[in-house]
């Protein structure tokens, strides 16, 4: 049997790490029908949206996409592709791992967290109004006559968005995860102190759902000590769940703990389909030069690999990976003591180091 999986290369070096992800998923005997599909850059130019509509059938008919970064425009142009495939899936759920490996750049050893994010509402829903128009000038109308002060004439808004259904779900699945994959603690994390209303709803809704999984330790941090903590104890942290903004900084937080991004993977999850991808960018920057690290690719892989229940393939590959890290050699610049180190290898050549080791 192969399994039909939406391939979505991305841009940047978003089809480098792809394929290098693809060729060590296949060098582990699982069979797989990719179906290519194409989104960011190259859609925009090519269909003139960066969101063709095919993109969303393939993977509703698939259920399950590996994909690569895709560019997000600062500032202006199109907005996030990930973020809108998020939204159009109902891929509530972003789940980035954050595990040290022996041999990693880092000055932290033995992290394992698990960061579940909340994502689809949030900051992230993008409801945004713009001074000088007709509903900027509504909206900071009505707030002023709500009573409230502060508000500048040459104000911008962004409206924070939080519901007790959306922060139930992402509750609920923290809990279930920890109990799926044997975790001890699960830890809210949050600033009801100063944002009452929404993440006090956060904070509240967690709590109940807390208890109906007594055998789940819970507890509750503010955000910004949580920061603090990870950046001193991160060993004590088992599972973290968030909204969505804060998700997005934390989890970029512990993956500095565990050596960068290269070794961040990820994964978008709704109730019956699944984007795996890495945590990293696009890095236009480094286009086409076989530089950038691909093991965040490929552990979004070993990711999807134990979400289609291949768990032993899944293991082969992460101990590989393991393996080439630990040994230091055919890696990338990122996971060199010196990031100028001219024994550093490419992208395809981390690609031939961990299939080797899956052989031996």
């Amino acid at each position: 049997m192969a399994y039909e999986v939406t391939l979505i290369p991305g841009d940047g070096i978003g089809p480098e790490v792809t394929q290098a992800a693809v060729r060590v998923l296949e060098a582990t005997g699982i069979k797989f029908n990719w179906d290519m599909a194409y989104a960011g850059d190259y859609a925009q130019d090519t269909y003139g949206t960066p969101l063709p509509s095919y993109v969303f059938n393939s993977i509703r008919r698939n259920k399950v996409a590996l994909k690569g970064p895709i560019t997000t425009p600062i500032g202006s142009g199109f907005r996030s592709v990930n973020v809108a495939l998020r939204k159009g899936l109902d891929l509530y759920v972003c789940l980035r791992p954050c595990k040290s490996y022996p041999g990693a750049p880092t000055v932290h050893q033995d992290v394992d967290i698990v960061v579940i994010r909340e994502n689809t509402e949030d900051l992230y829903l993008g409801i945004e109004y713009e001074r000088d128009t007709v509903e900027g000038e509504m909206l900071a109308r009505f707030i002023i006559e709500s009573g409230a002060d502060g508000i500048r004439d040459d104000s911008n808004f962004s409206i924070k968005v939080i519901s007790e259904s959306a922060t139930r779900r992402i509750a609920k699945y923290a809990f279930d995860y920890a109990r799926a994959n044997n975790r001890k603690k699960v830890t809210a994390v949050h600033k009801a102190n100063i944002l009452k209303y929404t993440d006090g709803l956060f904070l509240s809704t967690a709590s109940k759902v807390a208890r109906e999984y007594p055998d789940i330790y819970f507890e509750t941090v503010i955000v910004d000590s949580m920061c603090m903590q990870l950046a001193r104890f991160p060993q004590r942290h088992d599972i973290l769940v968030l909204p969505n903004l804060y998700g997005d900084i934390i989890s970029e937080l512990c993956a500095g703990l565990i050596g960068g991004l290269g070794l961040a993977p990820g994964a978008n999850i709704g109730d019956d389909i699944a984007v795996f991808e890495p945590t990293h960018g696009s890095a236009p920057k480094y286009t086409g030069q076989n530089k950038v690290n691909p093991m965040a690719m490929m552990l979004s892989g070993v990711m999807m690999l134990r979400y289609l229940g291949e768990k032993e393939a899944a293991d082969r590959v992460e101990r590989a990976i393991a393996e080439v890290v630990a040994e230091g050699k055919s890696v990338t610049y990122d996971m060199k003591p010196d990031r100028n180190d001219p024994t550093a290898v490419g992208t395809s050549q981390v690609a031939d180091a961990v299939i080797e080791k899956m052989e031996e």
